[in-house]
């Protein structure tokens, strides 16, 4: 008979403040169980009814992450896959909307054989089922379960409620709790007390945290240790620091000073393993002798939320140009711009020639379009190197269309219905499901196949005919004006198997000029950069070296 494999479960939760980067704790003791052998899987659940995060605006909640098999996801998760080189399935991000909505239907087909349906048990009873399918489906030793929001937020309560029911059922199961010490400047000293807080508040829901994990500016002292050790009834070699990095893949490294991962396993009464870790220590050593800088500018619009920048709007996007930037052995310096500056003003696009490289990402909505379109003539005209990621890539379509090509007010219907020259479009099928409004069905999303042309700069990035990358659009390239653009000598290196879709263009006169309807950065991994963000950062430091001889 199959014996079913043993789980240890591990939540992790999080007091004070949202936003305290629970993910990236997440993902560091995730490493640190793969660095000892295990099999380790991620998932995150979002407390917010909106059953994902497609409608979400990404000031509103940082950036969409796009999963393989198509889910729009949570930004956390795509912290997951770069740490532990793993692909993570849609099903391992639970939203309370998934929840509810799957036990209204179960309702209403009947399935609870007339019982009066109520948050518990059957709300609980479907997030647990949920949890459990994760640890079945992906045969993990250990799943990690990354609970969103903070303690004492009142949509959290019945996830934090499923979370003390499993343990009572007899599951393997740790607590985590990752929470805040604020330093106030006025008096200069950490302080506990929040800490003491979010735990008595978790201790309301059954739940006594197995570890603490001290989020501050800097390390945690002895004397807070013992304080929180005291008032929150774990022992003080319990009581985990988490300070401040400049790089957040140290952390599995400043963990292991700490003997987390000894003890976690401890915990579960497993004997410690030594942690194989010597290539991600290696990794960390090399990037912190790193002198050399490459200054790259993201040309974007997801900026402003109030009176602060949130450059979260683009993080996948930044770890793929220090991914890249690190494998080519620079220091990335990442300059952000907001493109409705040009918009106002032409003459501060004369900012673009200090720069090695220009990044035009994806997005949704007509502000700033313009002025995106001008600093991507600019890098056209000057020959620095250019990167488009899906809307970037349109917009490119869009420019050199208009400036090249000669076709007047040519746009993108996305932007202008009436335009005169729809060098974007809807494909036909996707116009006949939007008719019924079915907005959901018309995107596509997820890994899908690129066939790439042979002797393209494309080709001699990905050095196959064939790769896999993950979308998440609408719009196409209008197969119409294919044969203008590739004339004037736009060429279309990628596409679908099928020819119909164009998904790669390049402009192979210039330095380095290529965009893709896929986003590449959904790819990109700590110790793989993707082909890319690669190239795009090589032709960026050719950049550099030819500007600095000739001044």
């Amino acid at each position: 008979m199959h014996k079913k494999k043993h789980v240890r479960y591990i939540f992790i939760t999080g007091g004070v403040i949202s936003g305290l980067g629970k993910g990236i704790v997440t993902s560091s003791i995730g490493k640190m169980l793969q660095f000892r052998g295990f099999k380790v899987t991620a998932c995150k659940i979002d407390p917010y009814i909106n059953y994902d995060a497609g409608t979400l605006r990404p000031t509103e909640h940082g950036e969409v992450w796009v999963t393989e098999d198509g889910g729009e996801i949570d930004q956390d998760l795509g912290h997951y896959e770069r740490f532990l080189d793993i692909n993570i399935p849609k099903s391992h991000n639970i939203t309370t909307g998934q929840v509810f909505y799957e036990v209204i239907k179960r309702e209403r087909e009947g399935k609870y054989l007339g019982q009066t349906v109520q948050p518990i048990p059957h709300v609980t009873d479907e997030i647990k089922r949920r949890i459990r399918k994760i640890a079945e489906e992906s045969k993990a030793d250990f799943v990690l379960i990354e609970i969103g929001g903070t303690v004492g937020d009142y949509e959290n309560v019945l996830f934090l409620e499923a979370a003390r029911q499993m343990k009572l059922e007899n599951e393997d199961v740790l607590y985590i709790h990752v929470a805040y010490l604020p330093i106030p400047k006025s008096l200069g000293e950490m302080k506990t007390k929040a800490v003491q807080h979010s735990v008595r508040e978790l201790g309301r829901f059954g739940i006594q945290p197995d570890f603490i994990v001290g989020r501050a500016e800097k390390p945690l002292d002895d004397v807070r240790k013992k304080k929180i050790a005291l008032f929150c009834n774990v022992d003080e070699e319990d009581v985990i620091s988490d300070p401040e990095v400049d790089n957040i893949y140290k952390l599995p490294l400043i963990f292991e000073e700490e003997r987390f991962g000894d003890k976690i396993l401890s915990k579960f009464g497993l004997q410690p393993i030594k942690p194989r870790n010597e290539e991600w220590k290696r990794f960390i050593e090399r990037v912190e002798s790193l002198s050399e800088t490459v200054k790259i500018g993201i040309v974007g619009k997801y900026f402003d939320i109030g009176k602060f920048k949130l450059p979260d709007a683009y993080i996948s996007v930044i770890e793929a140009v220090k991914h890249a930037s690190w494998h080519n052995n620079r220091k990335p310096i990442i300059k952000w711009i907001d493109s409705k500056i040009f918009e106002k003003d032409r003459e501060r696009l004369s900012m673009l020639d200090g720069i090695d490289g220009i990044i035009v990402p994806g997005g949704f909505g007509k502000t700033g379009i313009e002025g995106k379109i001008m600093a991507i003539q600019y890098a056209r005209e000057r020959g620095i190197p250019f990167l488009g990621l899906c809307l970037g890539l349109q917009l490119a379509v869009v420019e050199f269309a208009r400036n090249v090509c000669g076709l007047k007010n040519a746009h993108s219907t996305e932007f202008d219905p009436n335009t005169p020259h729809p060098v974007i479009d809807l494909l036909p099928e996707q116009k006949e499901i939007l008719k019924r409004s079915r907005y959901g069905a018309t995107m596509r999303l997820g890994g899908q196949t690129v066939k790439i042309k042979p002797g393209t700069l494309a080709y001699n990035l990905y050095g196959r005919t064939e790769v896999i990358e993950r979308f998440r659009h609408r719009y196409e390239i209008n197969p119409r004006y294919v044969e203008i653009l590739e004339s004037k000598g736009f060429v279309f290196s990628g596409m679908t198997p099928d020819n119909r879709i164009m998904q790669i263009g390049e402009i192979p006169e210039h330095p380095f000029f290529i965009g893709s309807q896929f986003h590449p950065e959904f790819t990109s991994r700590v110790l793989k950069p993707n082909p890319l963000f690669d190239g795009f950062i090589r032709a960026s430091i050719r950049r550099r070296a030819e500007m600095e001889s000739a001044s």
